[in-house]
């Protein structure tokens, strides 16, 4: 078994590691840390859930020079993982003095300009918003020395690309360079050898492999079976739920029946606040908001180890998703369960993904005569007519005005007989 010590860290490091708990390095720690403390170009593939972000982190804080502003730049795709690698960064250095600026989207630019000011040596970016900065000539990256492309595969699909272009034309050429990803697409590969100086690729798992302790579902079903199942199944699971749909409307539409039945549910997708979007996550970190409903945006920076139950109710177009949806359990070890519902029209993107996981899964059905699902399908029906019934009644034939729509909750009669198995 390889130790921290037997990577060639500092003791310092060694001492804050120990006293945070760390025992051994994860494989791809065990493997990418040694290179990236050598100075080479490192290209990292692993499962979400298996160390990435110290894997780049702590060779980063060995050779990074503290008194120098904006010596390195790490540049992630959503605004939730570049906070995650902030608070991580902060937490592996042991210090109380911050030593990275974030500068995301959803926020305002004036206070993010008087962070970069500060001359912290590190910007923690997503590739957006650092263009903003760079089009205001407010930010400047001659001195950039070590960068690090987190999740380079989901920056691409959101169309990141052209933005990555500018900012990596702007770095000195000579730099180390640092690219993890749970997957290996042909559009990353031919990235990193553009802009890359002969970097050394390690991997603990082929590209696409499901984390190992994900026991996976996958069961089908019309489209309208969908939410009275997942209404049951959340009924049923005591921890925590994540549940991933395609777009922003479902997200809401899912998160709005499933609060009806007394459940607190948040919601992340690209049309809530910063704040809305920090407020829901922190809420199921907590424990406070059990369920999460969320779209794809999030996959890649919810870093939360005790989700219980990955329900995908829509097939992911893009087969890479479906690796980081169900990623979001069985992290740090422990084991999870990732169930994908496939509705009539959505086979055929179910295959892929068998193709790119290398494993075939048996196709569920539905079991109707279930009598919780049924409860459900009548709950929902009756909340559905009720909704339909006030929206079209005048608001003054309700006594006391105004009332309908409070009705409308009081009427559907799971608040109160609705509680979730072991929910505190």
């Amino acid at each position: 078994m390889t130790t921290f010590a037997q990577l060639g860290l500092s003791p310092a490091r060694l001492h804050t590691l120990e006293a945070l708990g760390f025992e051994m390095p994860t494989p791809i720690q065990a493997k990418a840390i040694p290179i990236a403390l050598a100075g080479t170009d490192v290209i990292g593939c692993a499962q979400t859930g298996t160390g990435k972000t110290a894997a780049f982190v702590l060779p980063m804080l060995e050779r990074l020079n503290l008194r120098e502003a904006h010596s390195a730049l790490i540049l992630a795709p959503t605004r939730e993982l570049a906070l995650q690698i902030h608070s991580e960064l902060q937490r592996l250095a042991g210090s109380k003095e911050p030593l990275s600026v974030v500068l995301i989207g959803g926020v305002p630019l004036g206070p993010q300009i008087s962070a970069i000011r500060r001359g912290l040596p590190v910007i923690i970016a997503t590739p957006g918003r650092l263009v903003d900065h760079l089009q205001q000539r407010t930010v400047k990256l001659h001195s950039v020395h070590t960068l690090v492309l987190d999740e380079a595969d989901r920056m691409l699909d959101m169309g990141f690309a052209p933005q990555l272009e500018k900012v990596l034309g702007l770095l000195p050429r000579q730099r180390q360079s640092m690219l993890f990803s749970a997957t290996l697409s042909n559009d990353v590969t031919r990235f990193a050898q553009r802009h890359m100086h002969a970097p050394i690729s390690v991997g603990v798992a082929p590209s696409g492999t499901t984390a190992a302790k994900v026991h996976q579902r996958v069961i089908g079903m019309k489209d309208d079976m969908k939410l009275p199942l997942l209404a049951k199944m959340v009924s049923e699971e005591p921890g925590k739920v994540l549940v991933f749909v395609r777009t922003r409307g479902r997200a809401d539409k899912f998160a709005k029946k499933l609060g009806r039945l007394g459940e607190n549910v948040g919601q992340l997708h690209s049309d809530r606040s910063q704040g809305q979007r920090k407020t829901a996550l922190d809420a199921f970190r907590s424990g406070h908001g059990r369920v999460l409903v969320a779209t794809d945006l999030a996959a890649r920076g919810i870093d939360v180890t005790d989700i219980a139950l990955v329900v995908n109710a829509d097939v992911p177009r893009n087969p890479e998703d479906y690796v980081h949806r169900i990623g979001r359990t069985a992290r740090a070890e422990t084991t999870g369960t990732a169930i994908t519902f496939v509705g009539g029209e959505e086979r055929s993107l179910w295959i892929p993904i068998e193709r790119l996981i290398r494993q075939r899964l048996p196709m569920e059905k539905v079991d109707e005569t279930d009598p919780v699902l049924k409860s459900m399908i009548a709950r929902f029906a009756v909340a559905d007519a009720h909704k339909v019934h006030t929206s079209t009644t005048p608001k003054h034939s309700h006594p006391g005005g105004g009332a309908g729509g409070q009705r409308a909750g009081q009427s559907f009669g799971a608040r109160s007989s609705f509680r979730p198995r072991g929910r505190r």
